[in-house]
């Protein structure tokens, strides 16, 4: 019986993660004086949630965790969110004026939403609807990123990946695209969550990945149009640069 050679990670891979969760430094995360305190970096995902927050015009803390110095694996931050993630908020002034840590991005959106009633339709039917292209969004995510690893980032080109996550996201520019027909959101007329889940994700293909090109992105027209009126958005300037180097913290002045 053959064992399975063992693979050894390159040294760059100490800023991944590990086969095990948890805290790997003790360190408490900074905290402001706002209710609101997120912890979190300029991508797509980050972006997600400061943008929904300059919608919302509320004041909060923006910290950044600068996940290749491993602040995502520090005891404060493991703390909030087990799975060293970002974006990671605690609302100190959650449930019961109880403090309440949320993470994943699509959760930290649709309680926002839901907590300052805004953002998300209250027509029910139209909420369900809402709620379709934000969970699409969080599945579909990961396949722009594994786009990105491999046609951008990865050590080696690898053909194959390459071009399975081209095809792929692809298609979910084509399903946008054919929903987008006549319609200014995703929900009709409405700016939502669901809107605010997908475009910093669209907008990386071309500012984060260089992807445009490859991808054809120019084709979708209505992905193009809907791209240009949500950036266009008084919410894009500071939430697109909140915890980026151009902006690395945030603190709402009163």
């Amino acid at each position: 019986k053959t064992s399975s050679p063992v693979w050894t990670p390159p040294k760059m891979a100490k800023f991944l993660n590990a086969p095990t969760a948890g805290a790997r430094e003790e360190r408490e995360v900074p905290v402001g004086k706002h209710a609101i305190q997120l912890y979190s970096l300029g991508t797509p995902n980050g972006q997600k949630v400061t943008i929904a927050l300059e919608e919302l015009g509320i004041p909060y803390d923006a910290w950044k965790i600068d996940i290749m110095k491993g602040d995502q694996f520090t005891s404060g931050f493991v703390a909030i969110n087990p799975n060293s993630k970002i974006p990671a908020l605690v609302d100190r002034e959650g449930p019961d004026g109880k403090p309440v840590n949320i993470f994943e991005s699509g959760s930290i959106l649709l309680y926002l939403a839901d907590k300052y009633k805004k953002l998300i339709p209250q027509d029910p039917a139209k909420r369900v609807e809402c709620m379709n292209w934000l969970f699409f969004q969080v599945g579909a995510g990961p396949y722009f990123g594994q786009f990105g690893h491999f046609y951008k980032y990865a050590p080696e080109k690898i053909e194959y990946a390459i071009h399975r996550y081209t095809q792929e996201t692809q298609r979910l520019l084509d399903v946008l695209d054919k929903h987008l027909e006549g319609k200014t959101w995703l929900v009709n007329e409405e700016f939502t969550i669901a809107d605010i889940a997908w475009y910093p994700w669209v907008r990386c293909l071309n500012t984060g990945y260089a992807g445009a090109e490859a991808l054809g992105l120019a084709n979708y027209k209505n992905v193009v149009a809907w791209l240009e009126r949500a950036m266009a958005r008084d919410s894009a300037k500071r939430g697109l640069t909140v915890n980026t180097a151009e902006l690395p913290e945030y603190h709402t002045e009163l």
